[in-house]
């Protein structure tokens, strides 16, 4: 019943959905919902996917990684531009580290920082992205700068 609703959204709509169910409440089950089973991670300096296109279950193991580390992790969507199959977004994340980061222990400390996302869509799926963020401002926030 979602894909059919779905099919009726915009791209941007979607990413919106995507972004809250997925990323915001964590629900996995979702995933295939609103992600092209090839997702490619174009530019994102620091990710360890950085280049790749992965599959539905190592998009998983992505958000793992990130959850992991960050169990309270939320993006506040700030701005959206939707062209086509394109939808730009400044959101700020917000996060308290509570598991392993970079080989490093939990620090317990909380992060804010600011950041940029193209996305990019295949038949009304997410199928990637460009990113940019403040990396360094959550290295000092969690005192490892």
């Amino acid at each position: 019943m979602l894909k059919t609703y779905l099919l009726f959204m915009s791209n941007e709509n979607i990413l919106r959905d995507f972004l809250e169910n997925v990323w915001n409440k964590k629900d996995y089950s979702k995933v295939e919902q609103y992600v092209y089973p090839a997702y490619t991670i174009h530019i994102d300096t620091g990710d360890p996917w950085e280049g790749k296109t992965i599959s539905l279950e190592e998009f998983k193991v992505r958000l793992h990684y990130s959850f992991d580390s960050f169990p309270d992790m939320y993006f506040h969507v700030q701005s959206v531009i939707s062209d086509g199959n394109y939808v730009a977004v400044s959101w700020l994340m917000t996060g308290t580290n509570l598991g392993e980061i970079g080989g490093f222990p939990a620090t317990r400390r909380s992060i804010k920082t600011h950041g940029a996302t193209i996305y990019h869509f295949n038949n009304g799926l997410v199928c990637g992205h460009s990113q940019v963020f403040d990396r360094t401002t959550v290295m000092k926030q969690l005192g490892f700068l």
